[in-house]
């Protein structure tokens, strides 16, 4: 039997190094399915509790996101990330939809927001990598929540036209691209505003680095479905970390 503060030590070995069950059975002199069990326990508890921002509030939902961000005049940066998974067995249903048309890979999506400092404010929207980066973020009802924060500004990059589109006056894509052959000058102030929005969005490319330099979410080889419990409790412990440095 493990102490409480075993199974967290237990748990958190296990989320950022992707130490195995049985090398933590031995090292603590323990059965491996103690230490599984005991995992199973801690990592809904850590998914639970949100990511920690400057006011002392936590942010659970992307309704919580919106609401901070048209309190406190954050402007968000939204983008999506693919961890690779373990491809379904033969004959079972839904094989294809884990297949990734960008990493041709099999692979479940996650959606991230931050600020412009690179502080993660919310994981979620966890969906199978084949699908659309905009397809999963709408499905939360991002729409809805733009119309009910018309104050909140959200920077994207060039997957979500669509919600670009949908949203002139808040959402920033980068600009549409040339065609082959454009004049000189155009090409110019193209690069030109491409670089500016990409500037100011890479804060939320720096926080998805920050998620992949935990090991199981560089690739995933337990049960699919406890990636996302897994995607969650290590965002809030990297956004306590980003607070209490």
């Amino acid at each position: 039997m493990l102490r409480f503060t075993d199974r967290v030590v237990a748990t958190l070995a296990y989320l950022r190094l992707g130490v195995s069950h049985e090398a933590l059975a031995v090292a603590f002199g323990v059965d491996r399915s103690t230490v599984t069990r005991a995992i199973g326990q801690i990592r809904p508890l850590l998914a639970d509790r949100g990511c920690a921002v400057a006011t002392g509030v936590r942010l659970r939902t992307l309704a919580d996101v919106f609401v901070y961000a048209a309190a406190e005049g954050v402007t968000l940066r939204i983008d999506a990330t693919e961890i690779r998974v373990r491809r379904p067995r033969s004959g079972r249903g839904g094989r294809k939809a884990f297949v990734s048309g960008k990493a041709k890979q099999n692979t479940i999506k996650t959606t991230v927001v931050s600020d412009e400092r690179g502080a993660i404010l919310w994981c979620g929207a966890h969906r199978p990598g084949r699908v659309h980066d905009a397809t999963a973020v709408r499905i939360e009802g991002t729409d809805m929540l733009l119309r009910h924060h018309p104050t909140v500004h959200v920077l994207v990059d060039a997957s979500y036209p669509g919600l670009a589109r949908d949203h002139p006056n808040q959402l920033t894509a980068p600009p549409a691209k040339l065609r082959p052959g454009a004049w000189p000058e155009f090409q110019a102030r193209y690069e030109q505003e491409r670089k500016a929005q990409s500037s100011q969005r890479i804060a939320v490319e720096h926080t998805i680095a920050k998620l992949k330099w935990w090991r199981p979410l560089q690739r995933y080889t337990g049960r699919r479905e406890l990636l996302p419990e897994t995607i969650d409790a290590i965002a809030g412990i990297i956004s306590d970390r980003i607070h209490t440095w």
